[in-house]
């Protein structure tokens, strides 16, 4: 994968406009992603040990909002059962079409099926395992726990759901020391204070997080009963729940 750098929002603009995953972004999101959310990397590569460990023979594993398909990589890579299917879907025609370009660079006997939809309208069925890598966080609210109780309908017994999300917290107090410890990591990647300011902006109406007690909540009410978090960096957290 390539990492053109991330100069989104280098120069001031009098007028910003809501984030979109567009053309833009999709070049250089790789860059945009590593830069951002500390222990990406980490996310990605237990994916795919958890792939290894959870994928069924015969079973879909779907991976709902893939972006450049970074997950999916790890997961084809690291499955060790046959006949089973990588379904990823994206909204966007841009990150489906770098998706493609990198899926395809790797040989596997796994198949992948790419799909550019909304992940609201995808069917899941016969499922050992469904990623959502920061995906929820971008869904209207009120559409969150029906996606989720859509995923533990169609996992088979035994499948693992994998959510990473941004949190937030209600503790005024803890919001701020997280907050600037997170800014302080883009900082040291790079980003101007400008960059940061005005990418906030465009994700303000866009990107809205939830606290972890509410993602356990509306787990719980989507039919899963073991659910933690098994990662967490300042505002970045990995859940995982079994069905």
């Amino acid at each position: 994968m390539n990492y053109d750098e991330d100069k989104i929002y280098a120069k001031p603009s009098k007028r910003i406009e809501e984030f979109r995953f567009d053309n833009k972004v999709a070049g250089v999101f790789d860059d945009m992603i590593r830069r951002s959310v500390p222990g990406y990397s980490q996310i990605i590569s237990t994916i795919g040990d958890l792939a290894a460990k959870y994928v069924t023979p015969n079973s879909n594993i779907y991976d709902l909002g893939c972006s450049l398909g970074t997950a999916t990589i790890s997961i084809r890579r690291n499955i060790q059962e046959k006949d089973c299917k990588i379904i990823s879907v994206d909204n966007s025609p841009s990150m489906i079409e770098r998706c493609n370009e990198n899926v395809s660079a790797y040989k596997s006997h796994t198949s992948v099926e790419l799909i550019c939809a909304d992940i609201r309208d995808i069917q899941i069925s016969n499922a050992s395992m469904v990623v959502l890598n920061f995906t929820l966080q971008f869904l209207s609210p009120e559409d969150r726990l029906a996606l989720l109780k859509k995923i533990y309908d169609g996992l088979n017994s035994g499948g693992i759901l994998v959510l990473s999300e941004k949190l937030y917290f209600e503790d005024d107090v803890i919001q701020h020391f997280i907050d600037g410890e997170h800014l302080d990591f883009k900082r040291a990647n790079g980003y101007s204070e400008l960059e940061i300011s005005q990418k906030r902006t465009a994700l303000e109406n866009v990107m809205r997080t939830d606290t972890l007690e509410a993602h356990k909540s509306r787990i719980q009410a989507s039919g899963f009963q073991h659910f933690n978090i098994w990662f967490q960096c300042f505002n970045f957290a990995s859940m995982v729940a079994i069905k």
